[in-house]
């Protein structure tokens, strides 16, 4: 069975045909992305509905650890990871006239990730890493399509065992982070579509990103702590 056809038919149906007219193709894909924007626009919408009051209440709480020197630790798996590397670039390099603020993406160092998940075991590839560098005023966000990720699951609770801010981004249900006790913040995107969900997941910790640094300007910025950059 060649998966990889059966993955692009099931997304794409009309790219799987052996035969056919190239216009109603070509119709095709214009409805298939037309219908697919909609999507995610009313994905987008659904999420700001259910979690504008959230959105806003994590960000004056992450501005507030910020603003008492606190850091932001992200971490995730796979397309989760590039998120939350994305993330940590966002606060340590913001676009105008924004603070940079000290961030750090767990799966940036290769040699530490590799060496946790060979000597001891993947659950604790960031558990570790949180256990080392959080500290109590420092902020730990997680990013999961499927909500179940154990590693993520280990790290929340080691990041609210040493008092940091937790903030977990889902999607479909939750999964596994929505029972969690140790997520203070979570946002789940109502999706069974990866897709859509990381897409909306961009455009939540985009908007946290922006409200984080309204209410730090709002509250008089970020203190200057000296010390161990990380």
């Amino acid at each position: 069975m060649d998966t990889g056809t059966d993955a692009v038919g099931s997304l794409y149906p009309f790219l799987s045909r052996a035969e056919g007219d190239v216009d109603a193709v070509l119709d095709e894909v214009q409805k298939s992305t037309q219908d697919k924007a909609r999507e995610i626009v009313h994905l987008r919408g659904a999420v700001l509905d259910r979690y504008r009051g959230e959105i806003i209440a994590c960000a004056t709480a992450m501005a507030d650890r910020f603003a008492r020197g606190g850091r932001l630790l992200t971490f995730g798996n796979g397309g989760s990871s590039t998120d939350a590397q994305d993330l940590a670039s966002l606060f340590l390099s913001p676009s105008g006239a924004g603070h940079a603020l000290p961030a750090i993406g767990l799966t940036s160092d290769i040699a530490v990730v590799t060496a946790l998940s060979n000597d001891i075991g993947f659950d604790v590839v960031f558990a570790r890493q949180i256990g080392a560098f959080g500290r109590r005023h420092d902020i730990a966000v997680g990013l999961s399509t499927s909500g179940n990720s154990a590693n993520l699951l280990r790290a929340f609770e080691e990041a609210a065992r040493r008092g940091l801010l937790t903030v977990g981004i889902a999607g479909d249900k939750g999964g596994r982070m929505a029972e969690s006790e140790h997520i203070d913040h979570l946002f789940v995107v109502p999706s069974a579509s990866v897709h859509r969900i990381q897409e909306a997941q961009t455009t939540l910790y985009h908007a946290l990103w922006e409200m984080t640094l309204l209410a730090l300007d709002e509250s008089g910025g970020a203190a200057d702590v000296p010390g161990d950059p990380r």
